[in-house]
């Protein structure tokens, strides 16, 4: 039976980026040795590195002055390494879902922290509008989509400071303004690659201005430096990196991403407003294309369990909701096919059809 892979991350990768990558793994550019056996700093790896830097700069269009690096820990240390380098004395957090919580905990240890808006208050089932950035802060901090809520920021906003944004879930869907942000980063294992790796992109000439002495593993220019190769960087996942930059590129780059994102998310939502077991959790206005989340009606409730049985059987995988919200999710990243989401939308019918 063939499988639908839905889960939220580590997420699905396009299938011929997971063979080259397993080719690679047993052995490297014909060197005998695995990827997962050779120095990071062998004369063959080099170029891998390069390679995807140079590929990320031109699918993101990303302007000379930003440097961009590959770091471990994923993005819940960039929680913590952000504020260290870029929060001189204030900084404002938008916070709209669990990960920007978590981000805006970490920074309050650099320095104050505004809280410019919130959607707490209604479990996060919309993006906050109507709010006001400072203009006495170091940056403003966004999450642009929320995993576990389902909600999305999917256009880079009009603020009077630099913006700074965790793009783990959403990075390569769609066209971004880099000249906007002082960095952006996210953990590779959505949009990018396997998980291990994050990718961090950087204005050069914002670091160095934090009024502390920072750690030396956590001070971005020592990795900007150093070419990500300060430490054994994590080769593997950087390789998978590589190999889903080209696969971007060769299908039409962040442009025609946005556009299958828009065809997916189309088609589940229609059928999510549509069918009368279900419904979506969040505003309409403010709906993830990544992450598709949506729960049985009232007087449908005891059909959760059931449907997720059915489903499964029929080759879903990952679809069961987050505890915060319950219900399910159908995360929709760039691998996610339109015969993929078919196959849950009629399974969606199916159901409705037997109860």
């Amino acid at each position: 039976m063939k499988k639908y892979n839905f889960n939220a991350g580590p997420s699905m990768l396009p299938r011929e980026v997971i063979e080259n990558t397993a080719k690679q793994i047993l052995d490297f550019n014909g060197s005998g040795l695995s990827l997962m056996e050779i120095s990071h700093r062998a004369k063959d790896f080099q170029p891998v590195v390069d390679e995807a830097v140079a590929l990320i700069k031109e699918l993101l269009q990303i302007p000379e002055g930003y440097a961009v690096i590959f770091l471990g820990g994923g993005a819940s240390l960039q929680f913590c390494q952000v504020p260290c380098n870029f929060l001189i004395k204030k900084a404002a957090y938008l916070n709209t879902g669990t990960w920007a919580k978590k981000a805006m905990k970490e920074a309050k240890h650099f320095g104050e922290v505004v809280e410019v808006a919130s959607s707490a208050d209604a479990n996060y089932t919309f993006i906050p509008k109507g709010w006001t950035c400072p203009t006495d802060v170091d940056y403003l901090h966004i999450t642009t989509n929320n995993t576990i809520f389902g909600t999305e920021i999917r256009k880079d906003l009009d603020v009077p400071v630099p913006m700074i944004a965790d793009m783990s879930s959403d990075i390569f869907s769609r066209p971004v303004d880099v000249s906007k942000y002082d960095c952006i980063y996210g953990g590779a294992q959505k949009n990018l690659a396997m998980a291990g790796v994050t990718l961090i992109i950087l204005k050069e000439d914002k670091l160095g201005k934090a009024p502390r002495e920072i750690p030396t593993m956590l001070d971005y220019r020592t990795h900007v430096e150093k070419g990500s190769m300060f430490n054994t960087p994590p080769v593997v996942p950087i390789y998978s990196a590589l190999e889903t930059l080209r696969w971007l590129k060769k299908n039409g780059g962040v442009e025609e991403m946005d556009k299958r994102a828009h065809q997916r998310a189309d088609m589940l939502y229609a059928e999510i407003d549509r069918n009368k077991l279900f419904r979506g959790t969040v505003k309409e206005e403010d709906r993830s294309l990544m992450n598709i989340c949506f729960v049985m009606n009232d007087e449908y409730k005891d059909l959760e369990k059931p449907f997720l049985e059915f489903a499964t059987a029929r080759g879903m995988v990952g679809i069961k909701g987050h505890r915060s919200v319950g219900g399910f999710r159908a995360s929709c990243y760039n691998a996610q096919t339109l015969e993929g989401v078919g196959a849950l939308v009629k399974a969606m019918q199916d159901f409705e059809k037997e109860h």
